[in-house]
């Protein structure tokens, strides 16, 4: 494993010098990215022995990376060690970062800040919460520090997932992407440094930044929600090349996998739950974000919760509302009862979907389990 510390900059010259001098002092090569910088910040660079790549004009944090993943990668690193410009990371965290990545060669590590120090905005927490809810939903899979700009990328992860932003918003997308094409997320907690707030300079636009995270994270949450696998990668090799796997090759895999068999199951399950219980348009919303919460199987949860549609299981809902309501099953299927009193009946499938639905979910999870354990025992 190869390790470049890349800093992207953008009017940032009054800090750039130190942050390259602390990554320097721990031994790491340095490569800044100067994306279109007007303060003069890489003139405070010269002599120092770091590389440095110019960019025209702006183009944003993520093209920045992104031309930094290909100079990398021509020259043989395999990770980038990446941290922000205004001195807010401690360059001595990168160590902690290439350890992770030394267990985990395949995944993204971020660098978890903790916000224990003081002038730490309040908008950062509340974004940092908000950003983890989402990509939460997207990838089944809890990040807590999604908006941390100290990271480390397999080089080759860089190149094979394809993201449509290239400025803020890029930082969240690369991780949804990456997640959904196989590259793992880890988290290793680092400090932070948040001057006061007459000297903190922000390149954050309020307006358009968080219109560009609200766009992608509507196209995200709905992707992830389509029952369509996702391309797959994994890494090869000794030079760790990412090669496509095929549908097939991830199917079989994941069916191999220790936990596919309660992970079935409980995706069939939580598709009879849906279908069964009496909120119409509210359980749909249920059955998407809950495969998208918990990383279910979303084509075994839709196809379960289309078995729920017709007489039979609103039928049953409604003799067991009757039932707990008048001590007796409703036999006389008249204009009386199935008409008049056609509210009534909707009480009762309400009522009656509370009971039927975990237990119709609790038998199809038996059912499902043993079926795939059976399976999952013949692939071995």
């Amino acid at each position: 494993m190869k390790f470049l510390a890349v800093i992207p900059l953008y009017n940032h010259g009054h800090t750039v010098k130190q942050v390259a001098l602390g990554c320097l002092q721990c031994g790491w090569p340095v490569l800044v990215v100067d994306d279109g910088s007007t303060d003069g910040g890489t003139q405070a660079l010269q002599g120092l022995g770091v590389d440095i790549i110019t960019l025209p004009a702006n183009q944003g944090k993520g093209a920045a990376i992104l031309q930094a993943a290909n100079w990398a990668r021509a020259r043989g690193f395999t990770h980038l060690l990446t941290l922000d410009a205004d001195g807010q990371h401690n360059p001595q965290d990168l160590k902690v970062l290439a350890q992770a990545a030394g267990a985990f060669p395949q995944s993204i590590i971020i660098g978890a800040r903790r916000f224990e120090g003081p002038n730490v905005p309040a908008s950062s927490k509340f974004g940092r919460k908000f950003a983890g809810f989402w990509v939460h939903l997207q990838t089944g899979q809890a990040v807590s520090d999604m908006q941390s700009g100290l990271r480390c990328y397999p080089v080759e992860m860089l190149r094979v997932v394809k993201c449509w932003c290239r400025r803020y918003a890029f930082e969240v997308e690369i991780v949804v992407r990456g997640l959904w094409a196989g590259f793992g997320v880890k988290e290793v907690d680092v400090s932070v440094y948040y001057p006061p707030a007459q000297k903190r300079i922000s390149h954050f636009n309020k307006l358009a930044d968080n219109v560009r995270l609200s766009l992608l994270n509507t196209h995200l949450t709905m992707r992830a929600m389509l029952p369509i696998p996702h391309r797959q990668y994994v890494c090869r090799g000794q030079a760790q090349q990412a090669v496509k796997r095929g549908y097939w090759e991830v199917m079989l895999e994941n069916l191999r996998q220790k936990n596919s068999v309660t992970r079935n199951a409980f995706s069939a399950a939580w598709g009879i739950f849906c279908g069964s219980i009496a909120l119409p348009g509210i359980r749909q919303v249920m059955l998407f974000g809950g495969a998208g919460w918990w990383n279910l199987n979303k084509i075994l949860s839709i196809s379960f919760e289309k078995l729920c549609i017709g007489p039979i299981v609103p039928a049953l809902c409604i003799e067991a509302g009757f039932f707990m309501r008048h001590g007796r099953f409703l036999t006389e299927f008249t204009l009386q009862t199935l008409g008049r009193q056609f509210l009534q009946r909707v009480w009762e499938w309400v009522l009656g979907s509370l009971v039927v639905a975990p237990l119709l979910a609790a038998v199809t999870f038996a059912i499902v389990w043993v079926a795939g354990y059976i399976l999952h025992r013949s692939l071995k």
